[in-house]
């Protein structure tokens, strides 16, 4: 392995602040609660990105989503660029965007631009799913044959890396195409410095994306917060078929969790209840704002809502910040995760600020 690729590990494989077991990240959904605005959530998101700059926290990514009234993720470059404007070290990133809604070419230049902007603090992560419904996946990528998208996600990936890298062979229809900013410019007359190539990571929900993040030596992050039941058989899978590449000498997992910690476990249960309520609605064709505690608290659940609920629940981390930091050391133990993102999906950005604030006291991260 090179010493740019070993640095890359050593970076990668940083060491956990404080006393948590492994290094800990935020997962901004961007999430917009009832009565609140677009420009609320954006402005908490900057709020979120400072504190875990502040605390210790690892990284801070975003994630593609359309179509959803309680999300303003849609657009992960503009909000990063934003981001990285009022930071100063925290990594960055997509987690993920959704390559197949987009032309690698326009990938490739977003984040050479991300990196030019923050450089060596950008992460590009990759999902394959449309982070939305049919009819909208088919608005996006203007065809109805959805599942040709993520039947070609290997070969998408593999041109994108192509144009990361500038490296399509002779006599390819794009080699004489550049992603800029990008590495062409580093022989370019005048010897212009180019920014540093973003680390790709391949995100999931099932096995694919895990046997294809182990088969090319990439770093891999799992959604656990909404597919628990795959989460350790999708990390076997992975670390099954790690190959050791030009980025990692061993597998790199990192697990995306949803977990809110509060000062009291009544607070948090209110908490956690509206981001239940906004799934519920979702998964039943109704998605809206996320509701207040009150509204959730007054909601008349059917049987069978009630039991989606109390399913959804069952996988969030809730409580105080010991019962949380318990549960999230519980979880890296059962699962073996190099990594834990944190994701807080509550009704306003006074409780998710507080649970990161909580939870960065309970592990000792700087303050």
């Amino acid at each position: 392995m090179n010493a740019d690729a070993q640095d890359a590990v050593d970076e990668i494989r940083g060491a956990a602040a404080g006393t948590a077991p492994v290094p800990l990240s935020v997962l901004d959904l961007v999430t917009v609660g009832s009565g609140r605005t677009a420009t609320d959530a954006l402005r908490t998101s900057v709020d979120i990105a400072r504190l875990a700059e502040r605390r210790g926290y690892h990284r801070h990514w975003v994630a593609e989503h359309h179509s959803m009234p309680g999300v303003a993720s849609s657009s992960p470059a503009v909000i990063l660029a934003h981001l990285a404007a009022h930071t100063e070290r925290i990594r960055l990133g997509s987690g993920g965007v959704m390559l197949p809604n987009h032309a690698p070419l326009v990938i490739a230049e977003q984040f050479g631009t991300l990196e030019a902007l923050a450089p060596g603090r950008v992460d590009l992560g990759l999902g394959r799913a449309p982070g939305t419904d049919g009819a909208t996946a088919a608005a996006l990528r203007r065809t109805d044959k959805l599942n040709e998208g993520a039947d070609d996600f290997p070969q998408q990936l593999a041109e994108l890396t192509r144009f990361l890298d500038d490296d399509f062979p002779d006599g390819h229809p794009y080699a004489r195409i550049h992603a800029v900013p990008g590495p062409v410019q580093a022989t370019s007359p005048g010897g212009v410095q180019s920014p540093a190539r973003p680390p790709v990571w391949l995100l999931g929900s099932s096995g694919f994306s895990a046997r294809l993040a182990g088969t090319l030596g990439l770093p891999f992050a799992f959604a656990h917060h909404f597919s628990a039941q795959n989460t350790i058989p999708a990390l076997d899978l992975y670390r099954e078929s790690f190959r050791p590449s030009a980025v990692l000498d061993a597998p790199y997992a990192l697990i995306g969790v949803a977990a809110l910690a509060a000062d009291e476990e009544r607070e948090a249960r209110r908490q956690v209840l509206t981001g239940a309520l906004s799934m519920l609605r979702l998964r039943t064709g109704r998605p809206g704002l996320v509701p207040t505690p009150e509204e959730a608290e007054a909601y008349d659940f059917s049987p069978m809502e009630r039991e989606f609920v109390d399913s959804w629940l069952a996988n969030i981390v809730h409580g105080t910040p010991g019962t949380v930091r318990a549960g999230l050391d519980d979880l890296q133990k059962r699962t073996g995760a190099d990594e834990l993102m944190i994701t807080a999906n509550a009704h306003g950005g006074e409780a998710r600020l507080r649970s990161y604030e909580l939870i960065a006291d309970a592990y000792g991260l700087p303050g």
